[in-house]
C-alpha cells in the first residue's frame, strides 16, 4: 500500500509539471517554459530537428511564439511512471499529442507530434515542399 501511495503522489507530480508547461505555453512564456526543462533536455518536435539545452529550447519557443499565436487545450494527460502523454487540440481544430519524460521535477525529453502542413496553413505560414 505504501508503494502504491508513493506512485500515485509521484505520478501526480509528473502531471503537474506538464500542466505548468501547458499554462506557460498558453501564456507564450518562453522563459517560463525553459525553466521547466533539465539543463541538458532535448525537445524534439516530430516535424523539426531535435533541440538540445535550455538556451536553445528557449530560443525555439521565442521564434515559434513570434511566428504564430498558439494555444494548447489539454483534453487528456495520460501518465506512466516518469512519462506524461498529453493529448490536445487548439482553437483552430488542430489535434496533437506528445511525450514528456520528467525526472526530478524537470523535463528531460519532449517529443511533439502534429500535422505540420495543416498547422502552417491555418497560421498562413510558408509551406516548404520537399
Amino acid at each position: 500500500m505504501l508503494l502504491s501511495g508513493w506512485r500515485v503522489r509521484k505520478t501526480a507530480a509528473i502531471k503537474r509539471e506538464v500542466c505548468k508547461w501547458v499554462d506557460a505555453f498558453n501564456a507564450h512564456g518562453a522563459e517560463e517554459i525553459a525553466s521547466l526543462y533539465h539543463e541538458n533536455a532535448v525537445n524534439h518536435q516530430a516535424a523539426n530537428a531535435p533541440v538540445s539545452g535550455i538556451a536553445a529550447i528557449r530560443e525555439m519557443f521565442v521564434q515559434e511564439f513570434a511566428a504564430a499565436d498558439m494555444t494548447a487545450i489539454a483534453e487528456n494527460i495520460f501518465e506512466d511512471g516518469q512519462w506524461a502523454i498529453p493529448e490536445w487540440k487548439d482553437p483552430l481544430g488542430l489535434r496533437s499529442g506528445g511525450f514528456f519524460h520528467v525526472v526530478n521535477g524537470k523535463i528531460r525529453f519532449q517529443r511533439g507530434c502534429w500535422d505540420n502542413r495543416s498547422f502552417l496553413k491555418q497560421h498562413t505560414l510558408p509551406i516548404e515542399d520537399k
